[in-house]
């Protein structure tokens, strides 16, 4: 049974059915704590959303201090969870009310908010296995007068899958199956491919996290820049790959890991990086670091492109703010002679949209009932409604 049916009442007071049930909004911040981007798309045709408008949101920098602080466990009290439970639900309110102004669109126009939350923990590992988004979906509701869809990991995690990565349904549902192999490559904190066999393929898509990106690369370049991030992947460039720090990073488990595998923060965070530098006992220049650090994303995501699709050859689509680091994508096509790589904007998509897209039809998919994961992908036992649904203020709704 859908949402429109559940929560029928609700929704046909604010919309009327047939009358609009086509836009959602998304909002989502990475691994990186770079920014909440969010968008508001018109679903009308599922597999062509129309982009009404983007916003990227900056954190506050003593917020995002203190969500990384989080994230990392050097800040783990109850309290301090809940406070910041709140104040990233809140920040989030301002930007989805500024992506709103700006589309001349109203709250009472939006079905849902499709609402990430901030990743604080993914364990997939662990026995019991857990993943844990923050950000107060019941404020959001209440600043915004939207409901909100949120907590879309925990359903799939439940089926035994890894909770992530999530967006290859998106992937398949607005790229669909070419005449070649399709290769959605997002490099956001965290790099993750889908692979989206030919139409003439009996293969399933699949998807997994294939290691580290831009959490690392940022990380790496704010603490020896200031920079939030390596404009176009320029100090890179001025560096040089150190072979062997570049050896002993690959030789983390993960990359030989076989999927479904998903990884984050706890495994690719700054203090591995630094017990593998210690561990080497060279003294190795910050540029050199980055230049490495970028080729081990290039590589790591060339050979488990490699590795799905041996004998592929296609398109490789690149989504996330990765897509604007010319040394990272430079070094991509080096690394995949037989592919077409190219940012998303090729396929009339703006790559910082992605991810925000994916969860504004991740909400739309639960408000109608159907599946947002893919079990060849997570590893669930099967396809599963993801998110809890958190209707907006009743006064409003029926207003």
């Amino acid at each position: 049974m859908s949402i429109a049916l559940q929560y029928g009442t609700l929704i046909v007071c604010r919309h009327g059915w047939g009358v609009n049930l086509s836009i959602f909004m998304g909002v989502m911040s990475g691994t990186s704590v770079d920014a909440i981007d969010v968008v508001l798309a018109d679903w009308r045709l599922p597999q062509q959303p129309k982009l009404i408008a983007h916003h990227s949101h900056d954190w506050p920098a003593p917020l995002r201090d203190s969500i990384l602080a989080m994230a990392s466990g050097q800040l783990e009290s109850i309290d301090a969870l809940g406070q910041l439970d709140h104040a990233i639900a809140a920040e989030s309110a301002i930007a989805c009310m500024t992506c709103l102004a700006q589309s001349g669109l109203t709250a009472a126009d939006v079905v849902a908010i499709g609402f990430h939350g901030q990743t604080i923990r993914h364990r997939p590992n662990l026995n019991p296995a857990f993943t844990l988004q923050i950000g107060d979906a019941n404020l959001l509701a209440e600043r915004t007068g939207i409901a909100v869809v949120s907590d879309f990991r925990r359903r799939d995690m439940a089926a035994g899958g890894q909770g992530a990565p999530l967006v290859p349904a998106f992937h398949e549902n607005v790229f669909g199956h070419g005449r070649e192999t399709t290769v959605v490559l997002n490099l956001g904190g965290i790099a993750n491919i889908t692979v989206i066999p030919s139409q003439d393929s009996a293969l399933p898509t699949v998807g997994f996290d294939t290691g580290p990106a831009n959490m690392l690369l940022d990380a790496w370049c704010y603490r020896h820049t200031q920079q939030p991030y390596d404009v176009g992947g320029r100090w890179a460039s001025s560096g040089r790959v150190d072979t062997l720090l570049l050896k002993r990073l690959l030789a983390h488990p993960y990359f030989q890991q076989a999927a479904p595998k998903s990884t984050g923060r706890e495994q690719f965070g700054l203090s591995w990086l630094d017990g593998e530098l210690d561990t080497e006992g060279r003294k190795i220049t910050a540029q050199d670091v980055q230049a490495t650090l970028t080729e081990l994303t290039a590589l790591s995501v060339s050979h488990s492109i490699e590795a799905t699709s041996p004998h592929g050859t296609g398109d490789v689509i690149v989504c996330g703010g990765g897509a604007f680091n010319e040394t990272l994508m430079s070094r991509l096509a080096t690394h995949l002679p037989r592919w077409r790589v190219a940012s998303s904007h090729s396929k009339g998509l703006d790559p910082q949209c992605i991810e925000s897209l994916a969860f504004a039809w991740l909400a739309r998919q639960m408000v109608l009932g159907l599946a947002g994961n893919l079990p060849a992908v997570t590893g669930a036992k099967g396809p599963r409604v993801l998110g809890a649904y958190h209707p907006a203020g009743l006064g409003r709704a029926l207003a």
